[in-house]
This record gives structure tokens, C-alpha cells and sequence, in this order.
């Protein structure tokens, strides 16, 4: 996954461009990243899930356990 700044960053400004302001799930966001130029550096809802679970540990990202799993940014 070649990274143009981090991969938090990426997903972030193309969920912020987004705009809803409602949790999303990670295969929601990895249609929205497709739609972007950001679409080559992520392959699959696993790696979204764990880059914002890791954000979740630091609290920049919240995490909703719910079946999917959803993620407020």
C-alpha cells in the first residue's frame, strides 16, 4: 500500500469530503476511497478496519461495535 502521507490521513479527508457526519462501515469507506484517487492504496475492508482500529486505540477514531462494525471519524 504506497502511502502519499499517512493511510489515516487518506481515509479521513476522502470521509470528510464525504461529509455525512454518520458512522460508516469499512466496506463504506473503501467504496468511497474507490471513488477517489485514493482507490489503488487500499485493497480490502481489512486494511480500513485496521488502520482505524488503530487510530481507536490513540481516540481518533470511535468505534461502534455493532454487526458491521462502524467508524466515526
Amino acid at each position: 500500500m504506497p502511502l502519499r502521507g499517512s493511510a489515516f490521513e487518506r481515509i479521513r479527508d476522502v470521509v470528510t469530503e464525504h461529509g455525512s457526519g454518520e458512522p460508516l462501515t469499512a466496506r463504506e469507506i473503501l467504496c468511497l476511497l474507490d471513488e477517489s484517487d485514493a482507490h489503488e492504496e487500499f485493497e480490502s475492508t481489512h486494511e480500513i478496519a485496521t488502520v482505524l482500529g488503530r487510530r481507536a486505540q490513540a481516540g481518533d477514531v470511535t468505534v461502534i461495535r455493532s454487526s458491521p462494525y462502524r467508524y466515526e471519524l
